[in-house]
């Protein structure tokens, strides 16, 4: 993990909010609320309504401790125009060294999604700096246990897909790192006091199980 500010959001606290569907509009008072909340990484998928321009809100709202960016990107070229509304983090559901490495030529934090050891050490190779591991119901518990055994700290894995605040301690004991959270954190339509609420409540589950790690907000 090169980049600095991810490795500080991180060291704050490892969950990283997936804001996919939401709107300009509802950006800013839904990132205020998951700021407040304990959050400090926050990525809004591009199959979202205008997702620049939710990027760009919320980064002039929240302060520069908070990581802003997008997910789904799939795209080489799509990193600069995230760049430019502000996002600092590209997260991808798949391992394309391309993507990883035109978001590290721009100093951006690079996410990508891997299913197999041999696509995690590709994307080391390229120079990821958290490995996703997507989809996290299909991988498990035990997979993450079983990479762990050769992909030692300080590789970041971040399970995403189908996290909750109930099963996030049994990843937490095989090994995890961090998590991506998404309908269950947040879904279109949600008002943002409801985003805050399930965001707490991921906070205290974060908190109960990395209890070394103090998460203020």
């Amino acid at each position: 993990m090169n980049h600095p500010g991810l490795q500080t959001a991180m060291a704050h606290c490892g969950l990283i909010a997936i804001l996919r569907g939401i709107t300009p509009i509802d950006a800013e008072p839904v990132g205020q609320a998951l700021y407040d909340a304990g959050f400090r990484l926050i990525e809004v998928p591009l199959n979202s309504p205008d997702p620049l321009d939710s990027i760009r809100a919320m980064r002039a709202a929240l302060p520069t401790d908070c990581l802003i960016g997008a997910g789904t990107v799939l795209k080489p070229d799509d990193c600069a125009r995230i760049q430019q509304a502000g996002g600092e983090l590209i997260v991808m559901p798949h391992s394309d060294p391309a993507v990883i490495r035109a978001a590290k030529k721009l100093g951006m934090a690079s996410c990508p999604g891997v299913a197999t050891p041999t696509e995690a050490f590709a994307a080391l190779a390229a120079g990821a700096d958290v490995l996703k591991m997507f989809p996290a119901e299909q991988l498990g518990p035990a997979v993450l246990k079983a990479w762990r055994a050769v992909m030692r700290p300080p590789i970041a894995l971040v399970p995403v897909g189908g996290i909750t605040p109930d099963n996030l301690s049994t990843y937490a004991q095989a090994g995890a790192s961090g998590f991506g959270l998404g309908s269950a954190l947040y879904k279109p339509g949600l008002s943002a006091a409801e985003a805050g609420q399930n965001a707490r409540a991921f906070i205290a589950a974060w908190q109960r199980a990395y209890p070394a790690q103090e998460t203020q907000a």
